[in-house]
């Protein structure tokens, strides 16, 4: 087993209060997650549908899951039951499918929209421009009234991988006034977390305004796989 205990406590007392850590826990054992549980963490993410659901099972309730992978409207029914917040939401139909299973299930979920800041054309996410169609949209057509079983909490963003630490940070200077912009828009006393900042890059995230970051390696180790 491989967690960094110290290494973790250093984050931890690092970020303060005002910056939330969440353990990306994808391809570690529930033994792992849970000795991480024991020093005080409760919120953890997962990439992948089927490991998310298998690990929930086996571990502590009170658990705060969020789910950061690319999601399928298909599979939101299989997450719907228990997660707390949905970081990579990219279109209106996958809120309208959110909604729609958080309902059925009589539970809010949290949701982050995701933009696409980085230079790789492999992540997924909005563009700027379809982010601000988007909230602009929201309240001028009424749709957030339809949305009554989801919490409209922020903005999400990955920087690109590179050693080019100017890159990394003008990205998440980016997203930051991209954040502050939509939070004017769209006038929702949820819209307040902005979730940027890896294992790699996580202390540029905080200095340029991340009050989330998304933290596994640095807390697990290299992984095996």
């Amino acid at each position: 087993m491989a967690l960094k205990i110290e290494k973790y406590r250093e984050i931890k007392q690092e970020l303060g209060d005002n910056v939330k850590l969440v353990a990306v826990s994808k391809i570690r054992t529930v033994e792992e997650i849970r000795l991480l549980y024991y020093l005080g963490q409760r919120d953890f993410a997962e990439n992948y549908v089927q490991e998310l659901i298998a690990k929930q099972m086996e571990l502590p309730n009170d658990i705060r899951w969020h789910f950061i992978g690319h999601l399928q409207t298909n599979k939101v029914k299989y997450l719907a039951p228990f997660i707390y917040m949905i970081h990579g939401v990219d279109s209106f139909k996958l809120l309208e499918e959110i909604n729609k299973q958080a309902t059925l299930h009589q539970r809010s979920v949290k949701c982050l929209f995701q933009v696409h800041i980085a230079q790789e054309q492999t992540k997924f996410g909005l563009s700027d421009t379809e982010l601000k169609e988007l909230v602009v949209s929201l309240p001028k057509l009424k749709l957030i009234n339809q949305l009554t079983n989801v919490k409209i909490c922020g903005l999400m963003g990955m920087a690109s991988f590179t050693e080019d630490t100017s890159l990394v940070r003008k990205e998440f200077k980016f997203l930051k006034c991209l954040f502050d912009d939509c939070r004017d828009e769209i006038n929702l006393p949820t819209f307040k977390t902005l979730s940027m900042g890896m294992s790699g890059d996580y202390k540029i995230a905080v200095e340029e305004g991340s009050n989330m970051v998304r933290i596994g390696s640095l807390l697990f180790g290299a992984r095996s796989v």
